[in-house]
């Protein structure tokens, strides 16, 4: 099941401001792709359909969630990625945060911070946490897990090297993107994840090359921090890091979730 987060196009037009409703993804027997709108936020009401059936041509995706706690990521999780950075391979999972002022939806833009020349893009699948949970074994982390959903680990490489630390490089506004929806029913073991910007193929890899898989990581983080519902954890990036343009378009698709596109600006 595919859930998705979206205001209308007609309220968004009109700057018209209206709660974000949840919808359930689907296709109305013309093939027509449509989402059944559903009461309040499914994390914390369930799924609970209202009848309304809304053309998703009609509608402005958003960040499927907006965590109302953290964004953990883990860092270096694809060998070919570290080999391209140079870097060891971590004994463990290698976690950062990212605050959740830096999340944004499907088109909205991943916007240069001033004093950065060099942001890069990082797709990444992300897990979308479904309910409260602390010290979660790995033979028990589908039970917390919501869905998963796409994101883009926009990462201000300059100030990565220069900084020590990653909190700045990759925790300033707009640099997570995710989306389009949450798919709440998805098999993770080997899904291909590639990355276009303007169309030309920069990163492609595999789940399945993951260092640390789903279930440790989800064990890991949680012996660490509790985790709330909407929690989302990014899971690393394959290789193939590069250049974010002023100007350009980065796409993030991942097999059996879809594409997750944002344009690019400089902060002027």
């Amino acid at each position: 099941m595919r859930i998705a987060r979206f205001s209308l196009l007609e309220e968004h037009a009109q700057g018209r401001s209206t709660d974000p409703r949840f919808g359930i993804v689907g296709t109305n027997p013309e093939g027509q792709e449509t989402l059944l709108a559903i009461t309040g936020d499914p994390l914390y009401a369930g799924v609970q359909p209202t009848g309304e059936t809304i053309p998703l041509e009609h509608v402005k995706l958003l960040a499927p969630v907006i965590p109302r706690s953290k964004v953990v990521c883990v860092g270096r999780n694809y060998l070919d990625h570290i080999k391209e950075m140079a870097s060891d391979v971590p004994k463990e999972p290698l976690l950062f945060f990212k605050p959740n002022t830096a999340v944004i939806g499907p088109h909205e833009a991943i916007v240069w911070p001033r004093g950065s020349e060099q942001v890069e893009h990082e797709g990444e699948l992300a897990i979308v946490i479904g309910r409260l949970c602390k010290e979660v074994p790995r033979e028990r982390a589908k039970d917390v897990i919501f869905g998963y959903t796409i994101a883009n680990d926009a990462t201000a490489r300059d100030w990565q090297k220069s900084d020590g630390q990653w909190a700045r490089a990759k925790g300033f506004d707009t640099s997570c993107p995710v989306g389009p929806w949450i798919e709440t029913e998805l098999d993770t073991s080997d899904l291909e994840i590639t990355v276009t910007v303007d169309g030309e193929l920069r990163q492609t890899g595999r789940t399945s090359q993951m260092i640390f898989k789903i279930d440790e990581i989800v064990e890991y983080v949680s012996n660490t921090f509790t985790l709330l519902p909407g929690d989302i954890i990014l899971t690393g990036t394959p290789s193939g890091v590069g250049l974010l343009p002023h100007g350009s378009e980065v796409s993030v698709t991942i097999e059996g979730l879809g594409t997750l596109t944002n344009k690019v600006v400089r902060n002027v």
